[in-house]
């Protein structure tokens, strides 16, 4: 969120005659109370915590799956593997794309082979980047099973993809956005902003 946000929805003209509203959908607190409820959820389905692997998706998904993996600890005093997932070069829309992300390097246990693994992301949307995860997840071994955990789910999928672990649902439209804030990564309070964009109308002329 910008020092120009405020928690109550605010709207911001443009040049291009369209405004953008501004909804916080989740603060600090419920971005807390959703990834310890997602930790409790996985630990219920996944009976052998040691062999758990745990990967984040860079950027943000990285920062829950580190604090997924911490409350695992707390409540299990067992530490899963941490990874993280780069999907940078497996992405099916390369040449489609305005920019390419900064390439984080992919780590994941090397025996990988037969142990459960929950990959983690900020915002699921159209399916198309934990299909490119499970690509490079595939070069380095085969798990026993892949789930997913998302904190928030936007929906409008492309992909027949859904999460096993889901934060907060959150109805969009295409043409809205949802941005994910965190301390660790942008220096602001945590919190989870809905933008929409609001078409201006330019009042026709009339005709003599």
């Amino acid at each position: 969120m910008t020092p120009t946000e405020t928690p109550n929805t605010v709207a911001r003209s443009s040049a291009s005659r369209e405004q953008e509203e501004f909804s916080v959908v989740m603060d600090a607190d419920s971005i807390r109370k959703a990834i310890r409820r997602i930790a409790h959820e996985i630990i219920e389905q996944n009976q052998d915590l040691s062999r758990l692997v745990i990967a984040g998706i860079p950027t943000r998904g990285k920062i829950i799956a580190q604090r997924i993996a911490v409350h695992i600890a707390e409540i299990e005093e067992i530490s899963p593997s941490l990874g993280i997932v780069d999907v940078s070069m497996h992405r099916d829309d390369l040449s489609t794309r305005i920019r390419v992300s900064v390439l984080e390097p992919t780590e994941l246990p090397m025996d990988l082979d037969g142990r459960p693994l929950v990959l983690i992301d900020d915002v699921l949307y159209t399916g198309r980047s934990c299909r490119a995860a499970m690509d490079a997840i595939a070069s380095f071994g085969r798990p026993s099973r892949i789930q997913l955990a998302v904190l928030v789910d936007r929906g409008h999928r492309e992909l027949p993809i859904r999460a096993d672990f889901v934060g907060k649902n959150v109805p969009t439209a295409f043409s809205d956005r949802i941005r994910v804030r965190f301390e660790e990564t942008d220096g602001v309070p945590d919190s989870v902003t809905l933008v929409h964009q609001i078409d201006r109308q330019t009042p026709s002329l009339s005709q003599s």
